[in-house]
């Protein structure tokens, strides 16, 4: 089947010079975006019954820029004044610099990795006598604790922020050739707002391995998979499968 529109499950992106827009260009695509899922911070009664003191901490593990806007938001509900001796270990620059919104950088003890929470042993290995805390959501990669509990980090993890799915009533009897997915949370949005949902001729589009389980164990069928050796990226992945619909 041809493919003329797509519903991508995310934000759209800042400018127009993006991967998409090139995409839809080159092949004359709609592309959409509308995000399936949203974060929502936990409130102070809430983050009390986890009873964890921030004060009992020395170092906080970044993991993204929500991560950042949460335990500065909680911290300030909780009228807590984080110290000026608090260390922060980031999971990458852009996470490290975005900590200027709160505090001023030069002054602080700030260490990143590049990308994964790997990337941040080296730095934190030198630092194992500190007392970390992870702000997460509720929805938390395996590999972060798992990787902190390898290297012996002395840690406590506390959920700020949730992820929840969101309201596409609005959707209910719009059509795509196509729906582009990122995480299994995306799936259960989807399912949740579509109970009743069919397939039939839509294409489903998922990137990871764990989004395409998530489509697969919905009893769903898996159309697009990236990232692959010939398609590292979604859109790569996408712009294959069109021209290939295309010769047939």
């Amino acid at each position: 089947m041809s493919i003329k529109t797509i519903l991508v499950s995310q934000p759209k992106p800042d400018n127009d010079k993006n991967p998409y827009q090139a995409l839809a260009e080159k092949h004359n695509l709609k592309i959409d975006f509308r995000p399936f899922i949203h974060v929502e911070g936990v409130d102070k009664s809430e983050f009390r019954t986890q009873r964890v003191d921030l004060a009992q901490n020395t170092a906080v593990i970044m993991t993204s820029k929500t991560a950042v806007d949460h335990y500065f938001r909680i911290a300030e509900e909780c009228r807590f004044e984080v110290p000026t001796t608090m260390k922060f270990f980031c999971i990458s620059e852009a996470v490290a610099y975005y900590l200027q919104k709160y505090v001023a950088y030069r002054k602080r003890k700030i260490f990143h990795g590049k990308q994964t929470i790997q990337d941040l042993m080296e730095a934190m290995k030198k630092h194992k006598k500190e007392k970390y805390l992870l702000p997460c959501s509720d929805i938390l990669r395996d590999s972060i604790p798992e990787t902190l509990d390898k290297f012996g980090i002395d840690y406590t993890k506390v959920v700020l922020y949730k992820t929840v799915a969101s309201d596409l009533s609005d959707l209910e009897d719009v059509y795509y050739d196509m729906l582009v997915f990122f995480s299994p949370s995306g799936i259960e949005s989807l399912l949740k707002n579509f109970p009743d949902f069919k397939q039939n001729d839509t294409l489903i589009a998922a990137f990871g391995p764990t989004t395409a389980k998530a489509v697969v164990d919905n009893n769903l069928r898996l159309d697009v998979h990236a990232p692959q050796p010939q398609a590292p990226s979604m859109t790569m992945a996408i712009e294959n499968y069109v021209k290939d619909a295309k010769k047939r």
